[in-house]
C-alpha cells in the first residue's frame, strides 16, 4: 500500500497556512510529516505489510489458476517424402507405355486386310448447320445475283439481331441493377433496426447482470447477516453450478437405446432393400430371357418362310434379330445354313452378319472413301429469309419468314422480360429472407453474448465465494465485488463486437 501525504491537502490546512510565516509553514509541515512517520512506519504495532493482497483483491486474482491444458500442445509435422512424386512419375510413364502397347496392337490388327473385324473407312462429313455459314457456302459455290442477295440479307439480319440482342440485354441488366440497388437500400435500412435491437438487448443484459450480481454480492459485503456461501446456488446463463447435477446415467441409457434402434433399423433396411434388389434382378433376367427367346423364335420363323423375292428384307431382319438374341458365331452359322438360299448368297451373308461394323448409306455418309463431303441441316429462323430472297415472288416464303421471325423476336423479348422480372423478384425474396433470418438471429446473438459474459464472470464469482468461505474481511470483499461489477460492465465480450 502506498501512502501519499501532502501538507496542503485540504481546505483547513490551506486556511491555516495563509497567516503563517515561511518558517512557521516549514515547521508545521515537518510536524505533520513526523506524526505520519511515527504512526505508520516507526511504530511496530502499525507496521504496514508489503504484499500484493490489495492488488489481488482489486483485480480478483485467484491463488491457483492453471494454464489451459492445450496451451503447450504441439502438432508433430509429418515427415515429407518424395515417394508420392516418384509414384506419380512412374504411374504417368506406365500409362504412356500401356497406350503405346495399345497402338502397337491396333497396328498389328489393321495390317491384316482380310480380317472381318477390321474397322471400315469413314468419310469426313462436314455439317453446315449455321444459316450464315450456309449462305456463305452458297455464295462461294454458286455466286449468282440471287445467292449473293440472299446471303447479304442473311448477314444483314444477323447483324441487326446481334445489335438488338446486345441493346436489350444491356437494358435488362441496367434495369435489374437499379432494382437491386433499391432492394439493397431497403435491406440495409431494415437491418439497422435489427442491429439496434441486438445492441439494446446486449446493453439490457449487462444492466440486468449488474443489478443481479450487485444484489447477490451485497449480502456478503453489507453489515447485514451474510448468507452461507455453501448454500448459495450459482447460475450462469441457464447452467447451474453447484447442487444437484441431475441423473446423467438415465440420459446415457436412452442415448444408447436410440443408437441401437437406429443401427437395427439400418441393418433391417439394408437387408430388405438387398432382397428387393435381387428380386428385381431375377425378374429382369427372366424378361430378358423371354425377349431373347422370342427373337430366336422369329429367326426360326424367317428361316422357314424365306423366299427368293424377300431375301434382301430377310437379311436386314435377321441381322437385327441376331443382335437382339445375342447369337453366337455357331448359332449364326447354323441358322444361315438352314436357309433356302444359294451357297454363294449364304456365304456372303455369313461374312456380312459376322462383321462387327455396318456400312453407312452413301446418301448420308458418302461413298466410304477417306474424302470430305458436305451436307446442310439448318434449324434457324434466318433460313426462311434466305428462301424468301431467293424467290421473292413466293408469298408463302414471305409469310413464313415474317411469321417465324416475328415469333422468334417476341419469344426472345418475352423471355428477356420474364428473366428480368424473375431476377428482381428473386432478389426481393432473398432480401426478405435475409431480414427474417437476421431478425431470428437477434435472440441467438443475445444468448451467445449472455453465455460468453457468464463464462467471463463465472471464475471471478467463484473466487469471490471462495474468499468468503475463507473469512476474508468485508472491506476486501467489497473491493472484489466492485471489480466483478466493473468486469461485467466493461469486460469481454464487448457490446460493439
Amino acid at each position: 500500500m502506498t501512502i501519499s501525504v501532502s501538507q496542503f491537502h485540504d481546505g483547513e490546512t490551506l486556511r491555516q497556512q495563509r497567516n503563517l510565516t515561511r518558517q512557521q509553514k516549514k515547521n508545521n509541515a515537518d510536524t505533520k510529516e513526523g506524526v505520519v512517520v511515527n504512526s505508520f512506519i516507526k511504530d511496530g504495532s502499525n507496521k504496514i505489510e508489503l504484499n500484493l493482497n490489495d492488488t489481488k483483491d482489486l483485480l480478483v486474482i485467484s491463488d491457483n489458476v492453471k494454464m489451459p491444458s492445450r496451451l503447450n500442445e504441439r502438432e508433430t509435422p509429418k515427415e515429407k517424402s518424395i515417394v508420392p512424386i516418384s509414384a506419380a512419375a512412374i504411374g504417368v510413364m506406365g500409362i504412356i507405355t500401356l497406350f503405346t502397347a495399345f497402338v502397337r496392337r491396333s497396328a498389328k490388327i489393321n495390317s491384316n486386310a482380310g480380317k472381318l473385324d477390321r474397322l471400315p473407312s469413314t468419310t469426313r462429313n462436314v455439317a453446315i448447320n449455321e444459316e450464315t455459314h450456309q449462305a456463305i457456302y452458297r455464295m462461294i459455290h454458286n455466286p449468282t445475283p440471287k445467292t449473293i442477295l440472299a446471303g447479304s440479307g442473311v448477314l444483314a439480319l444477323t447483324a441487326m439481331a446481334f445489335m438488338g440482342k446486345t441493346f436489350f440485354d444491356g437494358f435488362k441488366e441496367v434495369w435489374v441493377k437499379k432494382r437491386e440497388a433499391d432492394i439493397q437500400k431497403n435491406l440495409q435500412e431494415q437491418l439497422i433496426s435489427i442491429e439496434t435491437q441486438s445492441f439494446s438487448g446486449k446493453i439490457q443484459i449487462i444492466r440486468s447482470m449488474l443489478s443481479e450480481k450487485a444484489k447477490e454480492l451485497n449480502r456478503f459485503v453489507s453489515n447485514a447477516k451474510p448468507a452461507d456461501p455453501s448454500k448459495v446456488r450459482k447460475t450462469f446463463g441457464g447452467i447451474s453450478f453447484g447442487g444437484d447435477y441431475g441423473n446423467h446415467n438415465s440420459d446415457a441409457n436412452k442415448s444408447n437405446l436410440k443408437y441401437f434402434l437406429i443401427g437395427a433399423g439400418t441393418v433391417a433396411s439394408i437387408a430388405g432393400l438387398g432382397y428387393l434388389s435381387m428380386k428385381n434382378l431375377n425378374a429382369g433376367k427372366k424378361e430378358i430371357s423371354n425377349f431373347m427367346q422370342k427373337a430366336k423364335n422369329s429367326i426360326d420363323e424367317i428361316i422357314k418362310t424365306s423366299k427368293k423375292d424377300t431375301i434382301e428384307l430377310d437379311k436386314i431382319t435377321l441381322k437385327t434379330l441376331f443382335h437382339e438374341a445375342e447369337s453366337s458365331r455357331a448359332e449364326i452359322e447354323d441358322s444361315i445354313s438352314r436357309l433356302n438360299w444359294s451357297e454363294d448368297t449364304k456365304k456372303d451373308f455369313l461374312a456380312e452378319a459376322l462383321r462387327a461394323t455396318a456400312k453407312v448409306n452413301e446418301a448420308m455418309g458418302g461413298d466410304g472413301s477417306d474424302k470430305t463431303t458436305f451436307y446442310s441441316h439448318v434449324n434457324d429462323y434466318r433460313a426462311h429469309l434466305y428462301n424468301y430472297l431467293l424467290d421473292t415472288d413466293n408469298k408463302s416464303f414471305k409469310q413464313l419468314f415474317w411469321g417465324i421471325t416475328g415469333l422468334t423476336a417476341i419469344s426472345y423479348g418475352g423471355k428477356l422480360v420474364g428473366d428480368a422480372i424473375k431476377e428482381v423478384q428473386v432478389k426481393k425474396i432473398n432480401a426478405e429472407t435475409e431480414v427474417n433470418l437476421q431478425q431470428r438471429l437477434v435472440a441467438t446473438e443475445l444468448r451467445n453474448f449472455k453465455s460468453k459474459k457468464d463464462a467471463a464472470i463465472q471464475p471471478l464469482v467463484e473466487e469471490f465465494y471462495r474468499q468468503v468461505a475463507l473469512g476474508k474481511p468485508k472491506e476486501e470483499l467489497k473491493i472484489m465485488a466492485d471489480n466483478i461489477l466493473l468486469e461485467i460492465k466493461n469486460g469481454p465480450p464487448f457490446v460493439y463486437s
